[in-house]
């Protein structure tokens, strides 16, 4: 793996220097662009609005558009905007896990120590662990600030992105039911065939099945022969057919 970040993790006084790798790999198969008439590799060039020319990628520079204009920006002022962000990641209290809803949770990045760190390291995660808490904190990362949490995971320290309360949308545009009248019978029926279901939550029974059909698929029409559409009819459920699809359920 290769290190997308480096730094250190701020933990009161203590700084524990950390990099940073991404915990996940997509399991999505990866596909080119392709001209259907002689299948050519499409190909997307950074092209000046004005001229029409390609423009070479050390040429490109990110501007701020402000009222009339633009205002460019060069790596230096990402920087200045916070240095201290761009080298830690600050743990600013310690909260507890359950408290964090899961909208919130983005994407998880493995923390290893690096030399000198081990130590340090090693007594946080420990004593998260201990206490049953995470380390909430922020840091920047591509000049973007993030909110995180630290976390222990598997005798090492995770930290995953958590999203800002304003970038959660409000639920008050959805078209969500009434209080509609719900039967005892009905309920109970719910609630056996929840119990009826429940197990331990194992996610290595859990693979992308999509991914490996599509696969065959591949593999099929590299030897000629052309996939057939399964048609699924998604008969739903009526109120009135309710209780006796739960009865079916438990049966």
């Amino acid at each position: 793996m290769r290190a997308i970040w480096t730094g250190a993790i701020g933990f009161g006084l203590v700084n524990i220097p950390v990099k940073l790798y991404s915990a996940t790999d997509s399991s999505n198969l990866d596909f080119d662009m392709l001209d259907r008439k002689d299948q050519a590799n499409i190909k997307f060039k950074r092209v000046n609005e004005k001229t029409g020319k390609e423009v070479i990628w050390k040429n490109i520079v990110k501007g701020y558009f402000l009222k009339d204009h633009y205002v460019l920006l060069e790596d230096a002022d990402f920087e200045e905007a916070s240095p201290e962000k761009s080298k830690i990641i600050a743990l600013h209290a310690f909260v507890q896990l359950n408290d964090i809803d899961s909208i919130y949770f983005d994407t998880p990045y493995y923390l290893e120590p690096q030399k000198g760190g081990e130590k340090a390291y090693q007594l946080l995660e420990k004593a998260l662990e201990k206490s049953k808490t995470a380390g909430l904190g922020s840091f920047v990362m591509r000049n973007v600030e993030h909110l995180a949490i630290v976390k222990p995971y598997k005798g090492s320290l995770l930290i995953n992105k958590i999203r800002y309360e304003q970038e959660i949308r409000s639920i008050d545009e959805l078209k969500l039911p009434a209080n509609v009248k719900i039967k005892k019978e009905e309920m109970d029926m719910a609630l056996q065939l929840i119990k009826q279901h429940s197990t331990a939550f194992d996610i290595s029974k859990y693979k992308n099945e999509y991914t490996q059909d599509l696969i065959k698929i591949i593999h099929q029409k590299d030897k000629g022969k052309r996939a057939s559409i399964r048609k699924i009819n998604i008969d739903d459920t009526k109120a009135s057919d309710l209780l006796a699809r739960l009865k079916a359920s438990l049966a």
